[in-house]
């Protein structure tokens, strides 16, 4: 890369982590973190309770110093920078709102902290509550709205202040199912139309997959995984992302040969190709568990060439799909596999204790190295 690709490179990037190591006591919580966040990009950070997701968060916003690296927010070096000084805005899982303050003093109280004049104030909080839809509700406290209400004066407040970059701690855990759905929708608007630069916290696989512009998926203080929802969700790079994104099954066969750029596995009568990367030093022959997605096997009768053989032992209605669980003997071992499949037509065609044969409809599996 030249000189003035480099520098053009970093003015893309609107925060930087090199490095970045945090410890608390003898735990290493974050363990040489490094990843760049584009301007105007909503960046997922995606990973189970204690991969270090959320410290990482708490790094950016500054309630938190580093034991190593260099944290950096518009090219400017932050480690030592207090929180208030860096131009975020925070949304958090509790959203923290001042009960005793109505909605309009909630969402100026930070530009009060910063001295801004009262009249360009009230025109800023006036075009947030507009912008979050909440018009018409300024004199009210916050107990005296809905879940949902509270956390959009939240949203209004982390951007009332023009923030250079808004980090958001898990917003949505406290709301129930269709408010959470139409709220992230709500969320990814707003983002957009902003252009604001974006960190995002979540446990959730399908709001990481539905928000993000990429996701990092975090594992024990490191970053598995970078990349889009859909090359993290179709092309796993290790067995710790291919589990824990979606649902997946695992099924046990053996490396075939290469052909070109890619290897083709067997599974039962099947051969499917799947991408090198995973098995390279694998020899010929050798076990490998291919990870492939339930909507990407198929249902068919028990006497045709097929990938497995089974018995339905399960069925969970869904509305729009059928999840059918399929328990399969091979080689003296067990496997339950899941099956997706569209529609309702599945729970007569397919019922409990029928014989069934599993077919892979497409190359869209990921096998390792059997551990």
């Amino acid at each position: 890369m030249t000189q003035q690709a480099s520098i053009s490179a970093d003015r893309d990037v609107a925060v930087r982590f090199d490095a970045v190591i945090k410890r608390f006591n003898r735990t290493v919580a974050l363990d040489g973190v490094s990843l760049a966040i584009r301007r105007g990009e909503l960046m997922t950070l995606l990973g189970p309770s204690g991969c270090g997701k959320t410290t990482l968060l708490n790094l950016a916003a500054g309630f938190f110093s580093p034991d190593g690296g260099e944290i950096l927010i518009d090219g400017a070096r932050v480690n030592d920078v207090p929180t208030y000084r860096r131009e975020i805005g925070m949304m958090f899982q509790n959203y923290a709102l001042f009960p005793h303050m109505s909605v309009a003093s909630n969402v100026a109280y930070g530009l009060r902290a910063r001295h801004v004049p009262k009249s360009e104030s009230d025109r800023r909080v006036s075009e947030a509550l507009a912008l979050v839809k909440l018009t018409g509700l300024e004199d009210r406290k916050p107990r005296q709205l809905s879940g949902g209400q509270q956390q959009r004066v939240a949203l209004a407040r982390a951007l009332v202040i023009n923030p250079t970059v808004l980090l958001l701690d898990e917003p949505f855990s406290a709301l129930d199912k269709n408010l959470r759905t139409s709220m992230q929708v709500e969320l990814r608007d707003i983002q957009r139309k902003l252009g604001v630069t974006t960190i995002f916290v979540t446990h959730d696989q399908s709001e990481a997959l539905s928000l993000s512009d990429r996701l990092a998926v975090m594992s024990e203080g490191r970053i598995r995984q970078l990349g889009t929802p859909e090359e993290i969700y179709r092309r796993p790079n290790d067995r710790f992302v291919a589990s824990f994104v979606g649902d997946a099954n695992v099924m046990r066969g053996r490396l075939d040969r290469a052909d070109g750029a890619q290897m083709i596995v067997a599974i039962g009568a099947v051969r499917i190709k799947v991408p090198p990367g995973p098995l390279q030093g694998v020899a010929a022959s050798a076990p490998v568990d291919l990870h492939v997605r339930p909507e990407h096997l198929q249902l068919v009768d028990a006497g045709e060439p097929c990938a497995r053989r089974g018995t339905i032992v399960a069925q969970v209605y869904q509305g729009g799909h059928v999840d059918l669980f399929v328990e399969c003997c091979m080689d003296g071992s067990r496997e339950r596999l899941l099956v997706r499949s569209a529609g309702h037509q599945a729970i007569t065609r397919w019922p409990v204790g029928a014989r069934v044969g599993i077919a892979i409809g497409t190359d869209e599996g990921v096998a390792f190295a059997t551990g």
